[in-house]
This record gives structure tokens, C-alpha cells and sequence, in this order.
């Protein structure tokens, strides 16, 4: 499995994943970090207050910033 991440994360992050293209959303990018975008925006707060409450605050923006920075990304793909 990648780095230090369990098999199990890193299939449910997949799943995220589709899940989020499967609804119109950026095929990489998680349902977290698609919902702190639109809260940011203005587009519709609650599916980040709803992920907050479930996973703990700053979740939805931890998942952005993770993307933003390509903490996902094998360590040799990871912007500088």
C-alpha cells in the first residue's frame, strides 16, 4: 500500500473519489475537499458543516489543503 496508509483508507478515498466525479465533480478530487471549496464560494455550506460534524472539525478543509498540496500523490509527483 502506499507509504504508511492502510489498504482499507486508501480504497474508501477511491470510492470518495468516484463517488465525487459520479456527481459532476473533478475526478481526483475527494467530496470533502469539493464541499470546503463550495463553502469557501458560497455555492452551499452545508455538506461541509454536515463532514465537519461527522469526521471533526476543519476536516473538509484539511482534505483541500491535502489535494492542494498532492499528499495523495506518490512522493515523486508531489508539487515542490
Amino acid at each position: 500500500m502506499p507509504g504508511n496508509m492502510p489498504y482499507a483508507k486508501a480504497v474508501l478515498i477511491a470510492l470518495d473519489q468516484l463517488g465525487n466525479a459520479v456527481a459532476g465533480g473533478w475526478p481526483d478530487e475527494t467530496i470533502s475537499s469539493r464541499s470546503w471549496r463550495w463553502h469557501v464560494s458560497g455555492i452551499r455550506s452545508w455538506p461541509c458543516r454536515a463532514l465537519d460534524f461527522i469526521f471533526g472539525d476543519r476536516h473538509c478543509k484539511d482534505s483541500f489543503d491535502s489535494e492542494r498540496l498532492g499528499r495523495q500523490l506518490p512522493p515523486e509527483a508531489r508539487p515542490e
